[in-house]
């Protein structure tokens, strides 16, 4: 019986030893595969400024550009004020506005501050007195949209009645996708 059952474990070994190396050798088709996001923001950035300029509106070489000037006001006289919308490299596809509160509007000669603004691409929204827009589409480099470059007072204009006249503009921007109408942009962008 000693020697049936020292066959029977040399047989159960060797049965053992061969189903260990079967299973460690088999190999199993196998596959993996996987996918990242990676998310990222857009941007829309705007700045407005103008040139620096004397009080009688000339400008001041080699100065930085301002957020505002001072002007005295003479009848006959040319000024330069030449606020510029400057977008961002790389903003998304946007509406960009002004808006313009001409106190000067009625002295002013010759080519106005309104007809500049539409000479330089910008087209007036509808029902909205004073709003423009344009449509700038998405660039690597910085983009420069001119309002407008001068305002001149007619020669017979009583300037004393305007001593605290301003012309003031405010630049907006807003993404353009889901805004199909510069109308519809302009009532979120302008709340």
């Amino acid at each position: 019986m000693k020697s049936k059952k020292k066959v029977f474990m040399t047989v159960l070994c060797a049965a053992a030893l061969v189903v260990a190396s079967v299973l460690g050798t088999m190999a199993f088709l196998t596959s993996k595969d996987k996918v990242n996001n990676t998310f990222t923001v857009g941007n829309v950035a705007i700045t407005l400024d103008e040139a620096k300029v004397t009080d009688a509106g000339n400008p001041v070489e080699g100065a930085d550009r301002v957020k505002a000037n001072i002007y005295k006001l003479i009848p006959g006289h040319e000024y330069t004020k030449d606020p510029t919308v400057h977008v961002t490299a790389n903003s998304e596809d946007s509406w960009v506005f002004i808006k313009v509160e001409d106190g000067l509007a009625a002295i002013e000669d010759d080519t106005t501050v309104a007809d500049q603004i539409t000479g330089n691409g910008w087209t007036a929204l509808d029902g909205v007195a004073g709003v423009y827009y344009k449509e700038y589409s998405s660039s690597t480099a910085a983009t420069d949209l001119v309002v407008f470059e001068t305002f001149k007072v007619k020669g017979d204009a009583d300037v004393a009645q305007y001593a605290n006249a301003k012309i003031d503009v405010t630049a907006y921007a807003i993404q353009k996708d889901g805004f199909t109408t510069p109308a519809a942009a302009w009532a979120e962008v302008s709340k």
